[in-house]
């Protein structure tokens, strides 16, 4: 073991209370907007069913070996993302801190759109459904208003302090057990009555029988690109999750088992939407606007029973998205338990105290600050393509190449096997894909995603952040 022999303890390190509990919070880690609102819509932009398996072979071979690598660092060490990095070596504290300022600035937007998952969930049942054509215009007028937005955000915001607040065993895994469960409830529920309409199997056809002369080079980094952003990887999550786990648990089991729900909670999702879209001949290339403007127009052609259908969706959406930022809200918590030696629930309020304002200007900047501009772009966009196109992906490519060239391999595997009780018969093939491959596919999708950047000077900042965060690691 590294230095990580000489760290000193915590009073009393929380941990999980059962593997299912931390099954069920790690998967509503991952499964997220991600899976409901941007595979969907990216399915559709890509061609359907061949973009389903290049994503499949995306999720099982690069997915599961980072998040295996994440929960073996937060494991090992006991320590979430920036102690985790520490321990082994200051020098690479920087790599920890890059991931807990990305959980910091996705909650400085996530929650807003969160809020408008929650908000539509009674707009359903309040007279939304009852004019399909205004929908669009009801959804634009709705996110550039001033207070409605706010108001919900806060909402949504506050849910996640009062489960943080409760702490991991008690607030984080509860939530999980309840939450997880009731999502993938709701969304064989929106199944059945999908995949019942006439017309409803051509959308099946759609997602499920390839079209290979659709895709192109553009399909595989999105393919790869969806994955890995999926399943929360990149940004501290799992390494923080992972630092609560005991020692007897199987990681490489956990993780598969946790990869596998997030994967098939992407999928429940589409099949709930790409029938129904069929049915009604609908474009199934949306875009981004399929989950808040298209989904409801689907419901509304269902008459009453669409009404529920659409409450339930949004009820779901808003699930996903609840168990993915509580876990984001953990990440910034537990740095700064870890590191400067606060207690949970001020920890917790300070971070949200901050976030709550970054949101506040992220809400704003759609509407009323719409001219206020950072680098080009609005609040909501800056924190977006910040995080999505430049950190997460470095910070990803720099947990593979930590742990592939500066963990030592025995130390990895003496982890990976519980001190040789458990058996890993794939370990040199991870590996070997952690240490070459992995590496190489991730800095392809993190300089295909920072080049598509259209604000350059946007660009210039981001990666100027991480050189400032390389260069005083040492003092964090």
């Amino acid at each position: 073991m590294p230095k990580t022999e000489q760290r000193v303890e915590q009073k009393q390190r929380e941990n999980w209370g059962s593997r299912i509990g931390f099954i069920l919070a790690a998967a509503g880690s991952a499964i997220g907007l991600g899976n409901i609102w941007r595979f969907p819509y990216l399915t559709g932009e890509n061609g359907g069913g061949a973009f389903i398996i290049i994503y499949l072979a995306c999720v099982f071979i690069v997915g599961l070996s980072i998040m295996i690598a994440e929960f073996t660092i937060g494991r090992r060490t006991s320590l979430a993302a920036v102690g985790a990095y520490k321990s082994y070596s200051r020098r690479w504290t920087f790599a920890g801190a890059l991931g807990a300022l990305s959980g910091f600035f996705i909650m400085g937007f996530y929650p807003v759109v969160g809020g408008w998952a929650l908000a539509y969930v009674f707009k359903s049942l309040t007279g939304l459904l009852s004019s399909p054509e205004t929908i669009g215009d009801a959804f634009s007028a709705f996110i550039t208003g001033t207070y409605e937005p706010l108001i919900w955000m806060v909402i949504y915001l506050a849910l996640n302090v009062f489960i943080v607040a409760r702490g991991v065993k008690g607030g984080i895994e509860t939530a999980g057990k309840v939450l997880m469960p009731t999502l993938f409830v709701l969304l064989v529920f929106i199944i059945f009555r999908s995949v019942s309409l006439e017309g409803a199997v051509e959308g099946l056809k759609f997602l499920f029988m390839p079209k290979w002369e659709d895709v192109s080079g553009q399909t595989f980094l999105a393919a790869l690109g969806q994955a890995f952003f999926s399943l929360s990887l990149g940004m501290g999550c799992m390494i923080t999750y992972g630092s609560y786990l005991d020692k007897k648990e199987n990681l490489q089991r956990n993780a598969a088992i946790v990869t596998t729900m997030d994967t098939c909670a992407a999928l429940l999702a589409a099949i709930a939407i790409f029938p129904a879209l069929f049915a009604f001949g609908m474009e199934p290339a949306q875009g981004p606007g399929l989950v808040f403007v298209v989904v409801p127009q689907i419901f509304a052609k269902m008459g009453a029973l669409g009404v529920l259908l659409s409450a339930i969706f949004f009820v779901a959406l808003t699930v996903a998205a609840l168990t993915s930022s509580v876990s984001l809200l953990e990440v910034v918590t537990a740095y700064l338990i870890d590191e400067k030696k606060m207690d949970r629930k001020p920890a917790v309020y300070a971070s949200s105290a901050v976030m709550i304002i970054l949101c506040i200007l992220s809400s704003l900047s759609l509407g009323v600050l719409s001219g206020v501009k950072l680098f080009g772009v609005g609040f909501f966009d800056f924190f977006d393509i910040l995080t999505d196109k430049i950190f997460l992906a470095i910070g990803g490519m720099l947990l593979a190449i930590f742990v592939g060239w500066f963990v030592k391999k025995e130390d990895l595997k003496d982890e990976l096997t519980n001190g040789g009780t458990v058996e890993f018969k794939l370990f040199e093939v991870w590996y070997n894909l952690i240490k070459y491959v992995i590496p190489v596919a991730i800095a392809i999708i993190a300089v295909s995603g920072i080049m598509a950047i259209e604000q350059t000077s946007l660009m210039l900042f981001g990666l100027a952040v991480i050189v400032v965060l390389a260069i005083f690691s040492k003092k964090l």
